[in-house]
């Protein structure tokens, strides 16, 4: 599990709703762009508790109505509107995962390559575990060379439940 991200200090508001890949957290920030989602409910919850940040999951519903349409295979991109909050490595190798189709997967080292620098797989990597906005920003579509499923931040579980089940639409399509 990682760490809360230091974009949460900008967070107004929390929301909770359940997905077939298990319950998410969406956390907003002031202009109601999504910070993170996340899916550590409980840890989220006590760290909201402790920002004084509320709890609304009505405010959140424009973020799950989207999560509804790609777990029924209609949605494959997503148009939310995110705040990105990191290094400029990190914001780097976002967007770049952001650009890996819907059903397809790549290694580490050619996200590295994509983002220009072919040896540091290992600090694309970490940029990759650090990603805030789990799913929508797709890291669990990163592998290992070797095609092992290395870490996600809703655990392994969940990173083969979501890379079954894209493989499954985009054999359908």
């Amino acid at each position: 599990m990682r760490p809360m991200s230091k974009s949460l200090i900008n967070a107004t508001a929390i929301g909770i709703f359940d997905s077939q890949f298990g319950s998410l957290s969406a956390w907003l920030d002031e202009s109601d762009k999504l910070i993170r989602l996340s899916f550590h409910i409980q840890q989220d919850l006590e760290y909201a508790k402790r920002l004084e940040v509320i709890r609304d999951d009505t405010k959140v519903e424009f973020v799950a109505q989207q999560i509804y349409e790609y777990q029924r295979g209609i949605r494959v991109d997503f148009d939310l509107p995110i705040s990105l909050y990191g290094t400029p490595f990190q914001i780097k190798v976002w967007n770049e995962l952001r650009k890996i189709p819907f059903g397809e997967t790549i290694s580490y080292q050619t996200l590295a390559t994509r983002v220009g620098n072919p040896k540091a797989s290992r600090a694309v990597g970490g940029a990759n575990g650090n990603n805030p906005i789990s799913l929508i920003i797709p890291c669990h579509r990163v592998i290992g060379a070797d095609g092992s499923l290395t870490g996600y931040e809703g655990g392994i579980p969940i990173k083969e439940k979501l890379l079954a089940f894209e493989k499954r639409c985009h054999a359908n399509a």
